[in-house]
């Protein structure tokens, strides 16, 4: 059964509390619980509020960490999770910039919220990273196109700890129906492919991401 990460909580639009939205809440759970693939409700600020069951098995050998585990905030995840690599692959190039580039489309959309502002100011607080942000990300987008930022039909490196797939690709697609849509709430698929080159599982996965300290997708000097 999927389940509640965070909780439905209030968003735009429609209440949740409302007995027809919750009604539609709860079989939407009931729905995504029977997705084969990854797949993840989160708020504008990328805090997760229903993950399902597929989602936990990607997930399963992450370590605890105080603020970026996978079923809290995908994108604290993704940026600072020290073994975010161990899943994600080619982690900075595939994941991390188009990341940094919803945190600063978040930024222009909801600049006073205090999540998005906690996650800029820890990226400030590394060098490395704000390098990135402010010079490395223009220059990644003036080069490969806005369009790579984007999450949605994009094909990206995964390695699943399931030896079934080990290490395979997924097609991201991005289907936030309309209710979720009214709720301030957006849905994403990790839809797995066929591992390339063998049989699945036959390559390992790597031990783990460098620290977020060492960031080095875009040379900055070129911005």
């Amino acid at each position: 059964m999927a389940h509640r990460a965070g909780g439905w909580r209030s968003g735009t639009g429609h209440d949740p509390g409302d007995p027809e939205v919750r009604a539609y809440l709860e079989d939407y759970t009931v729905l995504l619980s029977t997705v084969p693939h990854p797949s993840v409700v989160y708020d504008h600020r990328w805090d997760v509020v229903l993950a399902n069951p597929a989602f936990d098995a990607l997930f399963q050998g992450i370590a605890p960490h105080p603020t970026a585990m996978p079923h809290d905030n995908l994108m604290r995840f993704v940026l600072f999770h020290p073994q975010a690599g161990s899943v994600l692959g080619e982690h900075e190039s595939s994941w991390c910039l188009p990341m940094l580039a919803h945190l600063a489309k978040g930024l222009e959309e909801h600049g006073q919220d205090a999540g998005l502002l906690a996650i800029r100011r820890e990226i400030e607080d590394d060098p490395i990273m704000e390098a990135a942000y402010r010079q490395g990300l223009p220059h990644w987008l003036r080069t490969v196109g806005p369009d790579a930022a984007e999450h949605d039909g994009s094909v990206r490196p995964l390695w699943h700890p399931d030896p079934r797939w080990g290490r395979t690709h997924c097609r991201v697609v991005a289907d936030t129906p309309r209710m979720l849509q009214a709720l301030g709430y957006h849905h994403l698929t990790l839809v797995l492919r066929e591992p390339r080159g063998g049989p699945r599982g036959m390559r390992a996965a790597p031990g783990g991401r460098r620290a977020a300290g060492h960031l080095r997708a875009v040379p900055a000097a070129e911005a």
